[in-house]
C-alpha cells in the first residue's frame, strides 16, 4: 500500500524533528557525558559508538513504543492536551544543566561493546531523550520515523563527544543550543494545546 502525500508529509516531520529535537537536547546531556567518560576509560571510539547505538536503538524503540500505547489509550483531544502539557514541561527542563551524579564504575567480566550497552541503555532510562522520544511517538503516531529521528539525533551530539572528548561536548554554547531546543518543545506544546482548545486544526 503506497502512503498518500500527507503520511508521507507527517513522517518526513516526525524524522527531522525528532532528529533535531534530540541532537540539540543531548548536547550537555548527561548521557553525551557518559560518552565522554567512556571514550576516556577505554580509547575504543568505534566499540563505543557501536554500543551507544544499540542501546539508544533498544532505549527508544522501548520509549515509542510507551508513546504508541498512550495515544492509543486516550481520546485524540486528551491526547492533545496532555502532549501539549508535556511538551511545554520539557521546554522547561531542558533549560536545567545536567552532570553525572557520579563517575561510572567500569563492569567487571564485560568487554567494552557490552559495558557501553548496558552503561547507556541504564543512563537513558528516564533521560530527556527517552522521555522526548516517548512524546514525539504518541505525538506523530509513527515509532520508525521518530525511533530512528531521535537515534540520528543522538548520534549526532555523541559521536564528535566520543571521538574528540570533553572539547567537542562544550565547545557550542550550551545555553543557546538548550534555548532553541526548548523553543522547538515549547511551539510544538502550544500547538498541541492550541488544537486541543479547538483554535486550530493538526
Amino acid at each position: 500500500m503506497v502512503a498518500s502525500a500527507p503520511e508521507i508529509n507527517s513522517m518526513n516531520n516526525a524524522f527531522l524533528v525528532s532528529t533535531g529535537v534530540v541532537a540539540l537536547g543531548e548536547i550537555g546531556d548527561k548521557t553525551q557525558l557518559l560518552a565522554v567518560v567512556l571514550a576516556a576509560r577505554y580509547h575504543r571510539p568505534g566499540l563505543i559508538c557501536l554500543g551507544i547505538l544499540i542501546a539508544t536503538l533498544a532505549n527508544h524503540l522501548l520509549a515509542g513504543a510507551v508513546g504508541l500505547v498512550v495515544a492509543d489509550l486516550l481520546n485524540p483531544t486528551t491526547l492533545e492536551w496532555v502532549l501539549g502539557v508535556s511538551f511545554v514541561l520539557m521546554a522547561g527542563w531542558l533549560l536545567i544543566p545536567d552532570k553525572l551524579d557520579e563517575d561510572p564504575k567500569p563492569l567487571h567480566g564485560l568487554g567494552v561493546l557490552a559495558t557501553t550497552i548496558v552503561m547507556f541503555f541504564l543512563a537513558e532510562m528516564g533521560d530527556k531523550t527517552q522521555i522526548a522520544t516517548m512524546a514525539l511517538a504518541a505525538r506523530y503516531d509513527s515509532i520508525a520515523m521518530v525511533v530512528a529521528g531521535s537515534t540520528l539525533g543522538l548520534m549526532l551530539a555523541d559521536v564528535p563527544a566520543v571521538y574528540f572528548g570533553a572539547k567537542a561536548a562544550t565547545r557550542l554554547p550550551l545555553k543557546l543550543v538548550h534555548g532553541i531546543a526548548a523553543a522547538l518543545f515549547a511551539g510544538i506544546g502550544l500547538l498541541s494545546l492550541a488544537s486541543a482548545a479547538g483554535l486550530i486544526w493538526a
